[in-house]
């Protein structure tokens, strides 16, 4: 079985057109061998509403009383999934639905691959959607993760698509503590230190939602997240 994770905060304006392309999609890619999992993270708009009322079969809502960040909404819904192979993306569905069933016929056919990451910089159009600046902005956080943050296993660690091997979901996210926007290079680093297998496969943006990330603010915040998280990581045995 497949799941897919959707962390959701203030979408009231696309999560039922979300939910519903999704329940098409998997319905016909993977009949009801599949779950989803939507995971509201104490939105203060009618996301809830919407989501509840667009659920049903396979289609899971869990919810947080209080907002808590997407690194904690991603990791409530991937503890709580039950797939051999877990993939979690973002509400806007930046990289399109058939990612997902690229991205499960990779673990079928890729061996010993315990986690696969949708890299941008792997494909010839990933960025070629993107403005100059926003190109900038993302090719210079990654630079500063890859300095700083001493992530070694990807090009685009900060790419919205990821999948896992069921097993390596639950021991990864389970000592998992970030839940704010560096939440990906606490993921990766512990994946890394345990000595998991990670792969990437080229993506491109198709869909471009808008960027609840300030700039000025969040990357702060970050830096500090980002000291937090190698220290917690040097402790893992």
């Amino acid at each position: 079985m497949i799941s897919l994770v959707i962390p959701v905060y203030n979408e009231e304006k696309i999560i039922g057109g979300t939910i519903a392309d999704i329940r098409v999609f998997m319905d016909k890619t993977f009949g009801e061998d599949y779950e989803v999992i939507i995971v509201d993270d104490g939105s203060a708009d009618g996301t809830l509403e919407i989501a509840k009322k667009s659920s049903g079969a396979n289609i899971k809502i869990i919810t947080h009383e209080k907002n808590r960040g997407k690194g904690g909404a991603v990791r409530t819904g991937m503890l709580a999934a039950l797939g051999d192979v877990i993939f979690f993306t973002d509400c806007d569905l930046a990289y399109g639905l058939d990612v997902i069933r690229e991205g499960y016929e990779f673990f079928l056919d890729g061996g010993n691959t315990d986690i696969l990451i949708g890299s941008r910089r792997k494909h010839k159009e990933g960025f070629a959607s993107y403005s100059f600046l926003r190109k900038f902005i993302s090719l210079a956080y990654f630079k500063l993760l890859r300095i700083y943050g001493g992530i070694r296993s990807t090009t685009d660690s900060q790419s919205g698509i990821k999948g896992f091997r069921n097993g390596a979901a639950k021991q990864i996210f389970g000592l998992c503590e970030c839940d704010g926007w560096a939440f990906d290079l606490e993921v990766l680093l512990i994946a890394e230190k345990l000595g998991f297998t990670i792969r990437e496969l080229p993506v491109k943006i198709v869909n471009h939602g808008d960027s609840k990330i300030r700039l000025i603010k969040d990357s702060i915040k970050m830096l500090k997240e980002i000291a937090e998280i190698k220290k917690k990581v040097k402790k893992i045995k």
